[in-house]
């Protein structure tokens, strides 16, 4: 079992302000990640959550001037409203489970580069080019964008499965081995303060 287990999804722009800080407070205690991207849509539905585009006003208000004041805090590239937003975040996520199972490079890497690919660089992250180019950035081979899609799809759905069971309810989510959760890439500095605890 992982130390963190780290739930997220491709289109959350809160994942992607997480940036790389889950890997190097795990680098810092000798924690490992298991990485499990799940369908931020479907998980909603499944929790009582509501998707962006349905909210009140006021919510839809909220999360724009959120999202602009956390990524200035944090000296990150932030489009509120990028070009392929909404898109299908499937092809994406299986990119990342069959770099999960082929384990020849950077998971971490990847998953940043496609979320950076999403909401910095104004690219569709469901077209094969972008996938291609966020696997071989990370040290994998760009031709897992084509392979393992069966069992893409199943590690996906699986994991929706176990987040709604493990009550997890948006992204990022992190639960570690101890059964704590933490919700939000505004958490991490919590995250971390509990990895120092637990592994003395």
């Amino acid at each position: 079992m992982a130390d963190i287990d780290y739930f997220f999804a491709t289109l959350s722009p809160y994942s992607y302000l997480a940036g790389t800080r889950l890997e190097e407070f795990a680098a810092k205690h000798g924690a490992t990640i298991a990485y499990k991207p799940v369908d931020i849509v479907a998980l909603f539905g499944r929790t009582g959550g509501t998707p962006p585009k349905d909210r009140h006003i006021s919510r839809i208000e909220y999360r724009a001037q959120e999202l602009v004041r956390q990524a200035k805090k944090l000296g990150m590239k932030l489009n509120l409203q990028p070009a392929h937003w909404p898109t299908n975040a499937a092809p994406s996520s299986y990119a990342i489970i069959a770099a999960i199972r082929d384990g020849s490079g950077d998971v971490g890497q990847l998953c940043h580069s496609i979320l950076r690919a999403c909401w910095a660089e104004e690219k569709d992250i469901a077209e094969d080019a972008v996938i291609r180019e966020c696997l071989e950035k990370a040290g994998f081979d760009p031709g897992l964008a084509d392979s393992g899609l069966l069992v893409g799809a199943e590690t996906y759905a699986a994991n929706l499965e176990e987040a709604v069971d493990r009550g997890v309810f948006g992204a990022p989510f992190y639960i570690t081995s101890d059964g704590q959760r933490f919700w939000g890439q505004d958490r991490l500095d919590d995250l971390d303060a509990h990895l120092a605890e637990i592994r003395g």
